[in-house]
């Protein structure tokens, strides 16, 4: 491994050629060449794991208001429906990313898929019994199975593909992730057209079909790690002292990006519902997936793109930190035009689109093996604790001022864009 000239992102790095050129001196393919092109049902049942993962929030966001009169609850109490989901997983994350590293992914990923769906059933009885207290314990429960679902995901990638494979990889789950939040929200207003509870006891149907992937479509390498905890939380600290002003840069913007993203969903389904607007159903749902949507396509794209490029992933991340941080300052001026608003959102997610797939490519590709299942853990972890403060302080600003509302999410974008801009410099080929 040889080091590289940067000394803000010391990131070890082979290229991409040399691999090609090595194996096929040898008369083989490489590793990343074969799996791009025989490996599409692994792609796609992976890409299941963090599909079913968001469906778990972004379902529930069009159906809150409702929840709110038919519990005779708070907004905020609405808002924890979300927030201790999130919560929990983002408690439980770094511990099951341990499990992970240490047992493999999949004895961590399939019980967590049927405590998933099993957390739906109960919190879609408590539903039926009106019980705030039965629901909250439910998401409780579906947040820590939501820990072993995309988080090792993401340490599965890197653990089954390398180079270009693995970016694109990557940036299949990313977009995977986007599509869910695209759906979710048309299918949970289309759920509630039944009654309102009726995506609790979707979760494990969902469940199911992730689960049968996963079984048969993946097939995970041998796991050989068996080091003792203190020898592990060494290699962490070690990797941290390393690497961490970088590392906490890239989580901290991860974070603020999936924060951003839900507050403001949260924010916008609220707002639909109420003069002049009114518009709620499925057509709520629909205008909550535009935004979404161009995430998912700018996600996808930036993963095909990237590869190992670290030139190309510095520039993507700033320009995606721009554009969110110009669009949320507009948002200030014209939050009161739906149209232009609606807008600005967009360009604002398509932003966050440009950067996650860049921050995913970076973190796992900074650790071997043995240190990724935590490492990504951490990260995901933070995401999570990102999406469980978006409603509640959403809710909160929103009450105070609209206003407040944009200048606060535009400032935290700005001083993103200045942490990344001048600590984050990666190589001119990531590993």
């Amino acid at each position: 491994m040889e080091k590289t000239k940067s000394r803000k992102l010391n990131i070890t790095f082979k290229s991409d050629m040399d691999l090609l050129d090595l194996n096929e001196s040898k008369g083989k393919k490489s590793k990343s060449d074969k799996g791009s092109k025989g490996r599409i049902w692994e792609f796609i049942a992976i890409a299941t794991i963090p599909m079913v993962l968001v469906f778990g929030n972004s379902m529930l966001v069009p159906v809150l208001p409702e929840m709110q009169r038919e519990l005779d609850i708070s907004k905020f109490q609405s808002s924890l429906i979300i927030t201790i989901f999130s919560l929990a997983a983002g408690i439980f994350i770094p511990i099951i990313g341990y499990l992970s590293d240490r047992f493999g992914r999949k004895v961590i990923i399939i019980p967590a898929l049927i405590i998933y769906g099993g957390g739906g059933v109960l919190a879609g009885f408590g539903a039926i019994w009106s019980s705030y207290s039965i629901i909250i314990t439910a998401r409780a429960i579906q947040g820590l199975a939501a820990a072993g679902t995309a988080p090792i995901a993401m340490a599965l990638v890197g653990d089954l593909y390398d180079g270009g494979t693995e970016s694109k990889a990557l940036g299949l789950t990313e977009a995977s992730n986007g599509a869910g939040k695209v759906l979710s929200p048309i299918i949970g207003s289309l759920l509630a057209l039944i009654v309102w509870y009726a995506s609790f006891f979707a979760f494990p149907v969902f469940c199911a079909l992730s689960l049968l992937a996963v079984l048969f479509l993946i097939k995970e390498p041998k796991h050989n790690q068996k080091q003792p905890l203190k020898e592990y939380v060494k290699k962490i600290k070690h990797l941290f002292k390393e690497k961490g002003r970088w590392l906490i840069t890239s989580f901290f913007a991860g974070s603020l990006g999936l924060f951003i993203l839900f507050g403001v969903l949260f924010y916008l389904s609220n707002i639909l519902e109420e003069k002049p607007y009114n518009i709620d159903g499925v057509r709520k749902g629909l205008i909550l997936a535009i935004p979404l949507l161009c995430m998912v396509i700018t996600s996808y794209t930036t993963g095909s793109l990237i590869k190992k490029n670290g030139v190309l992933i510095r520039w993507l991340m700033n320009i995606g930190l721009v554009a969110m941080t110009i669009s949320l300052a507009a948002t200030i001026f014209f939050f009161k035009n739906i149209y232009v608003f609606i807008g600005l959102l967009t360009i604002s997610s398509i932003g966050i689109g440009l950067l996650l797939p860049c921050l995913n490519t970076m973190i796992t590709g900074a650790v071997q093996k043995s240190e990724r299942g935590m490492i990504t853990s951490l990260y995901n972890s933070l995401r999570f604790l990102g999406v469980a403060a978006g409603p509640p302080l959403f809710g909160w600003m929103m009450d105070k001022s609209d206003r407040i509302v944009f200048i606060t999410v535009s400032a935290l974008s700005l001083l993103s864009l200045g942490l990344v801009f001048f600590l984050i410099k990666p190589p001119r080929e990531v590993s």
